[in-house]
Parts: C-alpha cells; sequence; structure tokens
C-alpha cells in the first residue's frame, strides 16, 4: 500500500491510495486540468483511477469530481446526503452508501467513518489492504468515541491540524466564520488534533501525516508544537501536506 497527496488544505484537497491493481482518489477539490498536472508530478495517468470516494461536498473536496468522472468514465462513490447536497450530479457512474458502510472496492476494504461537520451526511475513510490499515482523518470539527474507536491501530494516518484556536479568534475572518470553524461542527485545531493522537497512541504510526493546515489561522511551527507535546521529537515519520503540492508517495509494507 502506498499513498499520497495532489494538495491539502481550504484551496482544494485529493488523496491518492494505491493497493495491490487498486488506486483510489479521495476528493477532487481541483479543477481537471489541476489535476492533471498534479497527478502527472506524481507519476499517476488520470485513467488508472478506478474510483473516487468523496468525503462531502465542501467545493475544496467535490468542485473536479463530476468533470473528472465523466472525462475519465471514473466511478464516484459518496454518501446519500452528500448527493442530496446537489453538488455531485451528473457523474460518469455513482454509488451511494450509507456513513460507516464498509466494502470492497478492487483490492482495498473500505470502511466509511461518519464524522461531526458542517456538511449533509460527511464521512472520512479508513483502507485495509494486506494487513496493513491507512487513516484519512480531515473536516470534522470534535472528537467522538465513534472516531477514536476506527481510527485506533492505523499503520499510517493522515490528520487534519486545521487551527490554532488563538490565531482563529483574533484573525481576520469574520465572527461568523470564526464560529463555525471552531464548532463541534467545524475543523480540529492543533490541540483538539494533539489530543485524538494522544487517545489513540503514536507508537505504532509508520506515517502521521499532518494536512489541512488552514494559511490564514495556523502554521508549521504551531502545530509542530502542539504535536511534539503527545508525539516527542519529530522525525522522518511526520509528513506535512502542503496546499501547493501535497505530498510525494509514501510506502507501507508489512513489518
Amino acid at each position: 500500500m502506498r499513498f499520497a497527496s495532489l494538495g491539502s488544505g481550504s484551496k482544494g484537497n485529493a488523496t491518492l491510495v494505491s493497493a495491490g491493481d487498486t488506486l483510489l482518489m479521495v476528493d477532487c477539490g481541483f479543477s481537471v486540468r489541476e489535476t492533471e498536472r498534479r497527478m502527472a508530478a506524481l507519476g499517476v495517468a488520470p485513467a488508472a483511477v478506478d474510483a473516487i470516494l468523496v468525503t462531502h461536498e465542501h467545493s475544496d473536496h467535490s468542485a473536479g469530481v463530476a468533470r473528472f468522472s465523466r472525462r475519465y468514465k471514473t466511478p464516484v462513490y459518496t454518501s446519500h446526503g452528500t448527493f442530496a447536497s446537489g453538488r455531485i450530479e451528473d457523474c460518469h457512474e455513482l454509488e451511494l452508501f450509507n456513513s460507516d458502510q464498509s466494502f470492497n472496492l478492487g483490492d482495498v476494504h473500505v470502511q466509511t467513518v461518519a464524522v461531526p461537520h458542517d456538511a449533509r451526511e460527511p464521512c472520512q475513510y479508513r483502507f485495509t489492504y494486506d494487513g496493513l490499515s491507512l487513516g484519512v482523518l480531515t473536516d470534522l470539527g470534535s472528537i467522538t468515541a465513534h472516531v477514536l474507536r476506527h481510527y485506533r491501530g492505523c499503520d499510517a494516518l493522515l490528520l487534519e491540524f486545521n487551527h490554532d484556536l488563538e490565531m482563529l479568534l483574533n484573525g481576520p475572518y469574520p465572527q461568523s466564520l470564526k464560529q463555525r470553524v471552531s464548532s463541534d461542527w467545524g475543523h480540529l485545531n492543533n490541540q483538539q488534533a494533539a489530543a485524538l493522537l494522544q487517545d489513540i497512541g503514536c507508537d505504532q504510526l509508520r506515517y502521521l501525516v499532518v494536512a489541512h493546515i488552514s494559511e490564514n489561522n495556523n502554521c508549521k511551527t504551531l502545530a509542530a508544537e502542539a504535536l511534539s507535546a503527545v508525539y516527542g521529537e519529530l522525525d522522518e515519520r511526520v509528513i506535512w501536506a502542503e496546499q501547493g503540492d501535497g505530498f510525494a508517495w509514501l510506502d507501507l509494507k508489512r513489518a
């Protein structure tokens, strides 16, 4: 199993997961042309994507989904609620599921996980292949027992460190947006993400990807400070997902 990112942040998100003969893309928040350009940098042909899995309907996750699907005849998997939002339409092929449903896509087992976020039926994903598991967990405003249960024991985790609460509250956003981002249905701040890691444990993680960092309300220094309090000294296992170019392929192999 290996995974990579085309970009992570409020301007667009997409994550690639490859295992066996299967290539999946989680979200497509870029234009088709930009997605193609970013895929080329990772050595991926767009037509090789076997399916797109959508987390929710917000444009930084869904903007390019339908057009990419039509151009490359790629099936799209999304929750009933996300489809009902009206933002995931006219796909080449559409498969709907209920959050917390699990299913197989090619060689990969997919577990969908309902999360608290201000969308119609948002979910995140845990992928399993050949005894290895990868968790993708962004766009949630609070930590629930349900989320903790599903993300314990991952070999790799892509986790949102969206904002520093003080930066957000003292920053330029209007009050309504500050309340939305910091609410239980918004995004995880640095301390919340660190608390989640403290609960599920870091020792088993071969990779921890710090993702969906706000360009306006956070910085790498503050995220690293919160993370190191529970992780210890940051090492090569900690990867930073960038908005501009995501991160290159990371390989997961059985010990």
